[in-house]
């Protein structure tokens, strides 16, 4: 039997219904691996400082997303725009934590200083069975319409054209490969896509493709959220899941919606730190590690590791899965407006199964092993004055929670958070991973977790020092 805390830990997910050298000094065999050329936004490494100009940022746990992300920025667009196309990215170039079959939560602050949660979690069918109804593609859409600022259709657009004519498999994704190849081989489509001749996973630098993937993101690209849950792919999804004992409905699908609240506050110096409300569970887990951190006497990263014992054992949560299959990015642009994201698949490539002729992969229903997932989903802002300080995201475990607490309680005490190594390492990257832009009056820099293969990528080109 769960008990209660763990029960009200995974019931409010359920329930919801819906110049320095850049190039050169990441090598170049990584360098060539994620596209970049001289004309590509350059991307800080661990011992770069941004000059104080402000220029837009991205950052995710797989570089071409980041890329994906900076490039919007650069387009005019904003940091909505820029998660949007990350997300979609990711759902091709990372589909061992990131997918259309996904849910998450995300904290948006627009230029006017409102910060907002959208949260469109996965959720289980009515009727059970092992798959998700997904949130995701409607979260990211009610997003950018309500928040975005250039076409739907070129956010959507650079997904579709990797997943159709091919992407090079990073670092990143490689080591998520290793790890579930498991899983992989019990789907066909999985394992035609990642596995070699011999079944065993694809080395990094690979070029693979995912073309019915890239029809079902042209639908989406044209259709918006309806081209998803809707006509043939909603239909193709629903005849999946039934036809494999499973209970998502074309009805279910085209009822999805987005949850719009204010985000949960709390004052630590001078500084405001919003985070997931308390009707989640992402919320009711970062708010239990936060008070458990202010009654420690000491602080640094024994201190945060106590709270998060302290915290699990408070949920009756002994043990978990290693890879819950989730991550986590984040974008600011130059008008002030952030948006920081963490989905969700409640597994390594969710279920393991894709649903035929779309290219989706399912997501676990929340009911399943992993399904706890979605409590260590932590997307973060912290703003002192009129200025955000830190936009930083958690995703994968308790230790990508902590380490994104961590990141902002080092930020309100004025620590500066300039390069990667100021990041408290999860030290189960590339499960848990943490994710930051880290600014101050006059700039920003994205931060990728120090232990893992992501990458924070700029707008525009920028003279380090």
């Amino acid at each position: 039997m769960l008990s209660k805390r763990l029960s009200a830990l995974l019931a409010a997910p359920l329930l919801v219904l819906g110049g320095c050298n850049t190039i050169a000094s990441i090598g170049d065999n990584v360098a060539a691996t994620v596209g970049l050329a001289d004309e590509a936004p350059r991307s800080y490494t661990s011992s770069e400082v941004s000059e104080p100009t402000r220029a837009g940022m991205a950052v995710s746990d797989e570089p071409l997303a980041a890329r994906a992300g900076a490039s919007v920025l650069a387009s005019q667009g904003n940091a909505v725009d820029a998660v949007a196309a990350m997300f979609f990215t990711l759902s091709v170039t990372y589909p061992a934590a990131a997918g259309l079959g996904s849910g998450g939560i995300c904290l948006v602050r627009d230029a006017g200083g409102h910060i907002t949660e959208f949260n469109f979690l996965a959720r289980a069918p009515a009727r059970g069975g092992a798959y998700a109804v997904p949130g995701a593609v409607r979260g990211f859409a009610d997003m950018q319409r309500i928040h975005g600022a250039l076409p739907w259709q070129r956010l959507v657009a650079p997904a579709e054209a990797y997943a159709a004519t091919g992407f090079p498999i990073s670092q990143a994704l490689s080591v998520r490969l290793a790890a579930a190849q498991n899983v992989v081989r019990l789907d066909a489509e999985l394992a035609a896509e990642f596995l070699d001749e011999s079944g065993q996973p694809r080395i990094t630098g690979t070029e693979v493709r995912n073309p019915a993937l890239g029809l079902t993101l042209g639908q989406i690209r044209l259709g918006g959220a309806d081209g998803f849950y809707k006509g043939a792919v909603g239909a193709r999804i629903e005849a999946y899941s039934l036809a494999q004992g499973g209970a998502v409905t074309l009805d279910e699908l085209a009822a999805i919606s987005t949850q719009q609240g204010p985000a949960r506050t709390r004052n630590v110096g001078d500084m405001v730190i919003y985070q997931p409300g308390a009707r989640t569970g992402a919320g009711a887990f970062t708010s239990s590690l936060f008070d458990n951190l202010s009654r420690q006497r000491s602080t640094g990263e024994a201190a945060v590791a106590a709270a998060v014992r302290q915290s699990l054992t408070s949920f009756g949560v002994a043990s978990l899965p290693r890879d819950l299959g989730s991550t986590g990015f984040a974008a600011v642009d130059t008008n002030g407006q952030t948006a920081s994201c963490a989905i969700t698949l409640n597994g390594p490539f969710g279920s393991g199964r894709t649903a035929a002729g779309t290219g989706v992969v399912l997501a676990a229903s929340p009911t399943g092993p992993a399904g706890l997932a979605s409590a260590f989903l932590t997307p973060l802002t912290a703003v002192g004055g009129d200025n955000v300080t830190l936009t930083a995201v958690g995703a994968g475990g308790p230790n990508g929670t902590a380490a994104a607490v961590y990141a902002v309680l080092e930020a309100a005490r004025g620590r500066a958070m300039g390069k990667r190594g100021d990041l408290r390492s999860t030290g189960a990257a590339p499960f848990d991973t943490v994710n930051v832009v880290s600014c101050n009056a006059d700039a920003c820099v994205a931060l990728s977790d120090p232990g893992a293969h992501g990458q924070g990528a700029a707008a525009e080109v920028v003279t380090n020092r």
